[in-house]
C-alpha cells in the first residue's frame, strides 16, 4: 500500500510540473508587445554571426527580433514570400527571399501581423545588373533588329546606343534582347539599364576601330574582283567582299589581303595587341549564303612575302563547319590564339602589317560567303 501511495504522489507531482511548464511555454508563446526586428542573419549554425543587409533571390534567411509570433505575411519589395507557421516563433522567422523580380523596388521587407500591424525593415533583394555578353552581329542598319545576348535582362529595360538614342524593344527574355536600331545610333558601346543597375558593353556597335581589312575603298593585292557595292541589299557597312566559286581540296585560293605597302590599313594594328595579344580579340562579320562546310580559311598577319612569318607552317586556321544561314554574324576569336603559331620574326613592325586571308585545306567547298570588317580590338574596355 505504501508503494502505491508513493507512486500516486510522484504521478501527481509530474502532472503539476508538466502543467507548470506548459503554462510557462504558453505564456512565452502568447507574449504581447510591439513587434521588432533586431537583425537578419544567415541560417547556417556555423555562420550565425553573419549579419545581412541584403540577400539574393531564393536565399533562406533568419529574421531575429521580438514579438514576431503573430506574423501572417511577409513582403520583399512588392513580392510576397511564403511563410511556414512552424518556422515562426516569438524571436525568429525563417523565410526565403522571393525568386520573382520586383517591379517596384523599395529595398525594404514588410511583415504583416494578425492585428494588422505592419513592420518595415531596410533590406535589399540583391538582383544582378544586366550582363552583356555579345551582339549576334555588331553591324545592324537603322530600322533593322539587333540581337543582344547576356543575362539578367529584367523589364522595365532600356537599350541606349552611342549618340544617346534609345532602341525600340521587340523581344526581351532574361538572356536575350531583340531591339530595333534607332536613327542616330553611332559607333560605340551600348548601355542596358534596368531597375537593378546599368551595364555598358565591352564590344562596340558598328565597331570601326583598328580595321585590318575593309573595302571602303578596297586596297591590297587580292580580292578586288570580289568587292560588292554598298548598294547591294546584303551590305551592312559600305562595300563588302563576297566569294562565290568552287574551291578544290588543297588548292590555293587567294581571297582578301595584301602586302603592307599595298594595304591602306597596314598601320592599324596596335603595338599593344602584338605585345599583349591575350588582351585582344580578332573580329569580323561573315554571312554564309551557303554553309562553310569544307576546306579551311587561313589568317596571317605580318609580312606577306619573304622569310617571316612562314605562311605554310605558322598561320591560324579557322576551321569549318560554320553556317549563319544567310544572316550576318560577328565572329570573335581570342587574338592570342590567332598568333599562337606566329614564330618567325613576329613582333612590332613600324613598317606596318600585311594581311592574308586565303582558302587552303582538305575538302572541297562550294563557297558563297560574304565577309567584312577584319579588326583587332580590346576584349575588355578600359
Amino acid at each position: 500500500m505504501r508503494y502505491i501511495s508513493i507512486k500516486k504522489i510522484l504521478l501527481a507531482l509530474a502532472v503539476i510540473f508538466s502543467s507548470a511548464s506548459l503554462f510557462v511555454a504558453c505564456k512565452k508563446d502568447n507574449t504581447t508587445g510591439t513587434p521588432s526586428i533586431s537583425y537578419v542573419r544567415v541560417t547556417r549554425p556555423e555562420s550565425s554571426d553573419s549579419l545581412l543587409i541584403g540577400a539574393g533571390q531564393g536565399q533562406l534567411i533568419a529574421i531575429m527580433g521580438e514579438n514576431l509570433q503573430d506574423a501572417k505575411a511577409i513582403w520583399f519589395n512588392d513580392q510576397p514570400s511564403r511563410l511556414t507557421p512552424t518556422y515562426i516563433t516569438n524571436t525568429t522567422i525563417l523565410v526565403r527571399v522571393p525568386s520573382e523580380i520586383p517591379i517596384q523596388v523599395s529595398n525594404k521587407l514588410k511583415i504583416v501581423f494578425g492585428n494588422g500591424y505592419e513592420l518595415l525593415y531596410n533590406f535589399e533583394v540583391q538582383i544582378s545588373k544586366p550582363y552583356i555578353a555579345a551582339m549576334q552581329c555588331e553591324y545592324v542598319k537603322e530600322g533593322d533588329v539587333a540581337t543582344i545576348r547576356g543575362n539578367y535582362f529584367y523589364l522595365p529595360l532600356t537599350v541606349t546606343f552611342e549618340g544617346g538614342v534609345t532602341g525600340t524593344l521587340v523581344e526581351v527574355d532574361d538572356d536575350l534582347i531583340k531591339v530595333m536600331v534607332p536613327a542616330g545610333a553611332q559607333p560605340g558601346p551600348i548601355t542596358i539599364s534596368t531597375n537593378f543597375g546599368e551595364s555598358k558593353s565591352n564590344f562596340w556597335f558598328r565597331d570601326n576601330r583598328n580595321m585590318l581589312i575593309h573595302n571602303d575603298p578596297w586596297s591590297g593585292w587580292w580580292g578586288q574582283g570580289n568587292v560588292v557595292s554598298a548598294s547591294d541589299p546584303l551590305a551592312i557597312n559600305g562595300n563588302f567582299t563576297r566569294i562565290t566559286q568552287p574551291i578544290g581540296s588543297w588548292g590555293w585560293t587567294e581571297w582578301i589581303g595584301g602586302k603592307e605597302d599595298a594595304l591602306a590599313t597596314s598601320h592599324n594594328l596596335p603595338d599593344d595587341a602584338v605585345l599583349n595579344p591575350a588582351k585582344y580579340l580578332m573580329k569580323f562579320e561573315i554571312n554564309t549564303l551557303k554553309p562553310y562546310n569544307g576546306n579551311r580559311i587561313k589568317f596571317m598577319i605580318g609580312q606577306v612575302n619573304g622569310p617571316d612569318p612562314d605562311w605554310n607552317a605558322e598561320p591560324y586556321y579557322w576551321e569549318p563547319p560554320f553556317d549563319t544561314k544567310g544572316e550576318w554574324q560577328t565572329v570573335s576569336i581570342p587574338f592570342n590564339e590567332v598568333v599562337a603559331n606566329y614564330v618567325t620574326n613576329w613582333g612590332v613592325r613600324p613598317q606596318g602589317y600585311g594581311v592574308k586571308v586565303w582558302f587552303h585545306g582538305p575538302g572541297a567547298l562550294d563557297a558563297d560567303i560574304a565577309f567584312d570588317n577584319l579588326r583587332v580590338v580590346l576584349a575588355v574596355l578600359p
